[in-house]
């Protein structure tokens, strides 16, 4: 039998001794009187709330299984988790949960949807989670982390040597956000570029098959930027560029097939079309744009929270994918046309030139209002080349 505490009575009749003893005077609800001497019954300095006690033989088969094992089902669910709370849910169901779901070797599997965070949620935890993958040795985290650090928290060393470290894993945007950094000479002054240390690195990232990379490389060839130039081999590489778009779209499944179509005037179509249509629109072909980089997509909420300036003077790419911003005055180019928009590469200058602003540049007289700004040519020339080979 049990009281209303949840306390067992030790012996039979010890209701009936208890009434005629009486109760002891109570403090700050607190026992002062000792009835039979058993401390652990009735002398309780704190209320505690029991759990039922288990039946006899009963056990619990949760505590029973190995640490190994629940790691191993951990690294399966951050390696496929869908958005952070996938993960988190589980973090917060108990301790030991919490503890081997932190274990290093789970955190180096988990895919960047597992960590994808939106710049409003920023936080000191967030950052401190992020680096713990990348310590943990998560090349995702890592170039993650590198982006974020490097130009919406202003550490260059820091977000560079992070991204770095991605790259000699073999990490392809890693690679090819470094390319960017050398091309531009971003955190440091103009003469800080190093062309020829940007080829090289977009040239790994193009082996590993980043687009971007492989469409960068083929202009840099066509334009003699920073290599010698050859303009053959800039054209096969833009159109090896164009396959493997086209390829990746086709592998993807029939969510992403659905906007694969074939339109048999391909200028009137792409004048009057909103949707996603990079680069094979020319040849009639509409190919939906890329979804963005969780990290990318950081940085684009990061500055659009800002009233998208990344501070007096300094412009974000105009391509809405990308995300990057100056890191000095005139780092970008501007379109030689119109002078109303600037990129930070010639990729994002190709794909924006396809996706949006080949409708909407309009030539202007002079715009030198800015003494020092590099150009892209969005004019006929670069029109005929990427309409031909883009």
């Amino acid at each position: 039998m049990r009281t209303r505490r949840g306390l067992c009575y030790s012996a039979p009749g010890v209701v009936t001794r208890m009434c005629s003893v009486g109760v002891g005077k109570r403090k700050n609800n607190k026992l002062q009187h000792n009835v039979y001497g058993d401390s652990n019954i009735y002398s309780l300095r704190k209320r505690h709330k029991r759990l039922p006690e288990k039946a006899a033989g009963e056990c619990d088969f949760f505590e029973s299984l190995p640490d190994d094992l629940v790691i191993s089902i951990f690294c399966k669910l951050s390696s496929s988790a869908t958005s952070p709370s996938d993960f988190v849910n589980v973090l917060i169901t108990c301790r030991r949960l919490n503890s081997l779901g932190l274990h290093s070797l789970v955190l180096s599997k988990a895919s960047p949807r597992t960590f994808s965070i939106r710049a409003k949620n920023w936080c000191d935890s967030a950052h401190r989670f992020l680096k713990q993958c990348a310590d943990a040795g998560n090349v995702e985290a890592c170039y993650t982390l590198g982006m974020i650090r490097f130009y919406c928290l202003q550490n260059r060393g820091s977000g560079a040597s992070l991204m770095a470290k991605a790259a000699m894993n073999s990490h392809a945007r890693a690679l090819y956000s470094l390319a960017v950094i050398q091309f531009n000479g971003s955190g440091g002054t103009k003469n800080d570029k190093d062309l020829r240390a940007g080829v090289a690195l977009c040239a790994r990232a193009a082996f590993l098959g980043h687009v971007d990379a492989l469409r960068e490389l083929g202009h840099c060839l066509q334009d003699g930027y920073g290599v010698r130039q050859n303009i053959a081999e800039g054209r096969r590489f833009l159109v090896q560029a164009n396959a493997r778009e086209l390829a990746a779209v086709i592998s993807a499944g029939a969510a992403a097939r659905q906007w694969l179509t074939w339109n048999i005037h391909p200028l009137r179509q792409f004048a009057g079309s909103a949707a996603g249509c990079p680069l094979l629109s020319d040849f009639g072909c509409n190919v939906p744009m890329p979804e963005a980089h969780p990290a990318s997509r950081f940085l684009s909420e990061w500055f659009a929270a800002r009233d998208a300036s990344p501070g007096p003077g300094l412009r974000l790419c105009s391509h809405a994918g990308c995300g990057r911003p100056e890191t000095r005055k005139h780092e970008f180019r501007r379109c030689s046309v119109c002078g109303a928009v600037n990129y930070c590469s010639r990729a994002c200058q190709a794909l924006d030139w396809k996706f949006r602003h080949k409708v909407e540049c309009t030539p202007v007289e002079r715009w030198l209002e800015d003494d020092g700004d590099d150009v892209v040519d969005d004019g006929v020339d670069a029109d005929a080349v990427m309409a031909v080979d883009s």
